[in-house]
């Protein structure tokens, strides 16, 4: 970014050295508090569209980095000193103590600050490489706790950030696209940036980004200015290509990004070629031949004359081949377009569904407080909910079992449940709070608490949260288990997996989900994007089998209540409507009357 003439550190930049302070604070065993303040900070930075460096002027107000909330006053001058010296000190001093590449270690399954530190010491590893020769050479096996079984699962999370590398999860692929838009806005003339491609489509994880910009700045005879100004954006890290009317380039992050200004006459054409996805626009193309035309990213044409029957709106497009417009989440090729057919002929039978959307939403089942591992309290949750639009919530914080998240026992996990009744209480019948659980599922199948217990809450959900590495049979042994318990009436995040960092454990999936529909146990879709838990293939699966579903947050603070947007993305991608989802019921009432029974 310029400034004055000068090169300055945009906010982007700002962002990332702050979070990877963070991550260094957390190798250095710092307070996790001043860790959190580190990442808060970063968040806030990330969210901002003005540029915080002209906030360091010396003509600025001195006040104006304290009016941004996450930023103090030792943030604020961490900030300064990252804008004046591309450094700050406390990052100055611990990248003396350890190297940068560190921090990608911190990605790898079983590698905690402390482990990353230790190996530090031990063995002076510092990156993925020299890790995963350490580990092959037999040389970790000498250190605590790493044994083969964990030297080997090590190596193959090794094996699995490499395949996933350059993948980026939805909701991180959509922040950096509005960034980008934002800036691009910037420009007058421009009215409608869409991202494209699989972004648009929903797909759990994107590789790269597509940007549609039209509006008359983007107009053939004016729109050099608009490219100029798209490939001078100051997040941009490496400038790839710059044509006539396309940007492509890079962020730090190695994203790609290509940005195509489009005029409005041929923008809809555009989009529908550029959402994709290939199997889906292919078929579109078979069947746009058969009815004399052809179809390309700039227009469908009629073949005997080169006219232009339609290409100002995906609706005109579909609509002049005889189908109704398809959303972009349905467009995966797999009977979208034979139901598009159907009812743009007004078919009673076979058509499109009414996809579910986020105002169908009435309630949240599974999201936690500070009474375990989330940053705010009871009230806190049921007021932001609230504002949300929430009908009705259950809080369901840990269950003992889960000793990293100050799990609950069974006497705390009573008076826990006191309390929610008690804010539901003082609630005054503006939003219904229901007193849960997240219960482990142990070993064997058993449920991490009492059954007198769980028989006192609204809400159980039950969920693995260890021994991943069981075989598929005792797993499924061990989830069969624990649906049979009567007190069981939601599964958590039926897979377990962790988006880009943890596969999915070894389970029989839809013998679970027969006997859970069999039950009346309800099956989660975990909306936090770093689980899409179930997704959308075994959401279908789920539906067919005749499963209740649920969609739920699981959120730890705040904001993640905002999650309920990818979870939404990807029931929509498996074709449900808001009858197939139970928190669509209008009130917590219906909600407990639709859920398995208590016994």
């Amino acid at each position: 970014m310029h400034l004055n003439g000068k090169n300055v550190m945009d906010n982007i930049t700002i962002a990332r050295l702050l979070d990877e302070t963070a991550a260094l604070l957390e190798i250095d065993g710092q307070d996790p508090f001043r860790v959190r303040s580190y990442r808060r900070a970063a968040e806030a930075v990330e969210q901002q569209t003005t540029q915080l460096a002209t906030l360091t002027e010396p003509d600025s107000d001195p006040k104006a980095l304290l009016a941004i909330a996450g930023i103090g006053k030792g943030m604020a001058q961490n900030i300064r000193d990252l804008v004046a010296t591309g450094t700050m000190p406390l990052r100055a001093e611990l990248l003396t103590k350890y190297k940068p590449t560190m921090l990608e270690l911190l990605r790898l399954p079983g590698m905690g600050p402390k482990t990353v530190a230790m190996l530090w010491s031990a063995l002076a590893v510092a990156d993925i490489d020299t890790l995963e020769e350490a580990a092959k050479a037999g040389h970790l096996l000498k250190l605590p706790r790493m044994g083969q079984k964990f030297t080997e699962k090590l190596l193959k999370g090794i094996a699995d950030h490499k395949k996933n590398t350059g993948r980026f999860r939805i909701d991180q692929a959509t922040a950096f696209a509005d960034r980008i838009s934002a800036l691009i806005r910037e420009f007058p003339g421009i009215e409608t940036i869409t991202p494209a491609g699989s972004l648009r489509r929903g797909r759990e994880t994107v590789g790269d980004l597509d940007l549609l910009v039209t509006g008359p700045a983007c107009e053939p005879d004016v729109v050099a200015a608009a490219v100029d100004h798209v490939a001078a954006l100051p997040l941009i890290d490496k400038l790839i290509a710059k044509g006539q009317n396309k940007v492509s380039f890079t962020l730090r992050n190695q994203l790609q990004v290509d940005v195509r200004l489009l005029p409005r006459a041929s923008y809809g054409a555009a989009l529908q070629y550029f959402t994709g996805s290939k199997h889906h626009n292919v078929t579109l193309r078979q069947r746009a031949i058969k009815r004399g035309l052809t179809l390309s990213e700039y227009a469908l044409l009629r073949v005997e004359d080169n006219v232009i029957v339609a290409a100002a709106t995906e609706q005109e497009i579909y609509n002049a081949l005889d189908m109704a417009w398809i959303p972009p989440e349905l467009r995966e090729n797999c009977g979208e377009l034979e139901a598009a057919a159907a009812s743009f002929a007004g078919k009673a039978e076979g058509g499109l569904p009414t996809l579910i959307t986020r105002e169908d939403i009435r309630g949240d089942l599974h999201m936690h407080t500070f009474e375990t591992d989330g940053a705010c309290s009871i009230r806190d949750m049921a007021e932001a909910a609230l504002a949300r639009g929430l009908k009705y919530i259950a809080i369901t914080d840990h269950s003992k079992n889960l000793a990293m998240t100050n799990g609950m026992d069974d006497a705390r996990a009573l008076a826990h449940a006191a309390r929610i009744r008690q804010v539901n209480t003082e609630m005054e019948g503006r939003i219904t709070l229901l007193a849960g659980v997240e219960v482990d599922i142990l070993g064997a199948g058993e449920l991490d608490l009492e059954d007198s217990t769980l028989a006192q809450l609204d809400i159980v959900v039950a969920s693995v949260h260890s021994r991943f590495d069981q075989p598929a049979e005792q797993m499924t042994d061990r989830v069969l288990a624990a649906l049979e318990n009567p007190h069981t009436r939601i599964l958590g995040h039926p897979t377990g997996r962790k988006l880009l960092r943890r596969d999915p454990y070894a389970i029989h999936l839809e013998k679970v989900l027969k006997r859970a529909a069999e039950l009346g146990v309800a099956v989660e879709h975990n909306a936090a994007p770093a689980r899409a838990d179930l997704n959308d293939l075994h959401l279908r699966m789920a539906k067919q089998l005749g499963c209740r579903l649920v969609v739920n947050t699981d959120a730890h603070a705040i904001e993640d209540l905002d999650y309920i947007r990818w979870g939404i993305t990807q029931l929509r991608r498996a074709w449900l409507t808001a009858a197939d989802v139970l928190n669509t019921q209008p009130t917590a009432e219906a909600l407990l009357a639709n859920l398995r029974p208590k016994p």
